[in-house]
């Protein structure tokens, strides 16, 4: 076998392999978002925010499988627009910030549900407790790609307003939360 002959399938192999390479995911950082969260008290829904969520994104839509997800949750940060509840929220029978001071949640790999729409089968942690949370994801792909999401959470699983206001009559034990992040790529 001649020396041109050797070097012909070398060729062809190195070429093939660059085309069945795994693809690579794409690493972000937030660069603008929010983060809310949904219950009611007494029959009367209210609306938080956590202003200073940070999240950080490991994503490549052809291999959602590989998908980092991981966002950190300043839970003293929690703003319902009413004092008296937000003080409360800070309080130990709630988040008790005092020896809780954030909540993480972290997600290794996505389902694809289709098209743009993926599932995050996550960890919560939530004063010391971690449990699986599913996060519902629409991706808007682009040069700063967006991530919408849902979840619901079970706030008695995390005991969060335990004892007194464990009854579901007065505070649902669903909360509803949503995130609308816009990511950058990572520097």
């Amino acid at each position: 076998m001649t020396i041109r002959n050797r070097i012909l399938p070398l060729a062809l192999a190195g070429t093939l392999a660059v085309f069945a390479a795994p693809a690579t995911a794409a690493d972000y950082v937030q660069a603008s978002g929010a983060l809310s969260f949904a219950s009611e008290y007494q029959g009367e829904t209210f609306v938080g925010l956590f202003p200073d969520f940070q999240a950080t994104l490991s994503f490549d839509p052809a291999a959602p499988q590989d998908a980092k997800l991981d966002v950190t949750i300043p839970l003293a940060s929690a703003d319902t627009k009413n004092g008296d509840r937000d003080g409360t929220l800070k309080t130990a029978e709630f988040f008790n910030v005092a020896k809780f001071a954030t909540a993480r949640y972290t997600a290794s790999g996505f389902r694809s549900a289709g098209g743009d729409q993926y599932v995050a089968d996550g960890t919560l942690e939530l004063r010391g407790v971690k449990k699986p949370v599913s996060l519902a994801i629409t991706w808007t792909p682009g040069e700063r790609p967006v991530l919408q999401g849902k979840a619901t959470v079970k706030r008695l699983d995390f005991g969060v307003g335990a004892g007194d206001w464990g009854d579901v009559s007065i505070i649902p034990n669903d909360v509803a939360v949503s995130t609308r992040v816009t990511f950058k790529p990572a520097p």
